[in-house]
């Protein structure tokens, strides 16, 4: 087995070994991951975050020991509030780290891969025990952010990955898919239970959850379709105050819990 680490800003993950295939998602800088098997071009990997598997290229990541690798999983990750950048002394090499990826092995400044040791200028704060208004505070800085298939960062994003990267710069793992996303938490009955900070799931004619939002207060939802904005939610499901209609049919609202208790308000 083998193991590798995305050292680079952000690299699609595909889901067949090709260029031209689909991005069903993307690895952020300091993602870990597991090799399951390799190809002259091409590595099915399965994310150490939210265990997803996809195809990336070879020459985007780096391999790493399994020692290295089992020592993030055992480490309180950090991750960046902001766009920052990152300076290697040794190979004068630097990368830009989106909000939203993790540095591993953050102390005082200093993040490290293996034997190689990154500064970063930036004041960096833990992600754990923020509460749920500081989740709504970083979901809307998301505002106007393109919808992307696949994506994960503030450079474009979907509606699972949206969610899944506010609630993972609040200390918390959901899986990538809405529908895997919707299985988690305590189910409210009405619209009007939920806080800002819940998650609303919608349905299509089949059945299937197929997007998943925030909620906020009065009544709105924060969500990523076609981007990332803010419009009324109801019984119904989403009222888009553009066109005047309904957008998505509301299935299901979650409470996503912190090991077994509710994430504080305030």
């Amino acid at each position: 087995m083998e193991y590798g680490i995305c050292n680079l800003s952000i690299i699609p993950c595909r889901k067949e070994p090709a260029d031209q295939s689909e991005m069903v998602s993307q690895l952020l800088f300091g993602d870990h991951f597991k090799v399951l098997e390799k190809r002259k071009k091409w590595s099915r990997i399965r994310n150490a975050f939210d265990k997803y598997e996809s195809w990336i290229d070879n020459k985007q990541y780096q391999l790493v020991s399994s020692e290295f690798y089992r020592s993030l999983d055992t480490e309180t990750p950090i991750y960046s509030n902001d766009l920052i950048s990152i300076a290697s002394g040794l190979e004068n090499v630097s990368v830009n780290v989106l909000l939203g990826s993790r540095l591993p092995k953050y102390d005082n400044g200093t993040l490290k891969i293996e034997n190689d040791s990154f500064q970063i200028s930036t004041e960096i704060t833990s992600n754990e025990n923020r509460t749920k208004k500081q989740l709504v505070t970083n979901a809307l800085r998301f505002l106007n952010v393109p919808y992307l298939w696949g994506g994960v960062s503030p450079l474009g994003i979907d509606c699972s990955g949206f969610t899944q990267l506010i609630y993972k710069l609040n200390g918390m793992q959901l899986p990538r898919d809405a529908y895997q996303q919707a299985e988690l938490g305590e189910s409210l009955s009405f619209v009007e239970e939920a806080e800002p900070g819940d998650l609303a799931f919608f349905d299509n004619e089949e059945g299937n959850i197929i997007h998943v939002g925030i909620v906020l207060e009065n009544n709105h939802i924060i969500h990523a379709s076609g981007k990332v904005r803010i419009d009324r939610i109801d019984h119904q499901g989403i009222h888009n105050q553009e066109t005047r209609s309904y957008s998505h049919k509301l299935r299901i609202i979650k409470r996503i819990t912190k090991n077994g208790t509710s994430i504080k308000k305030r």
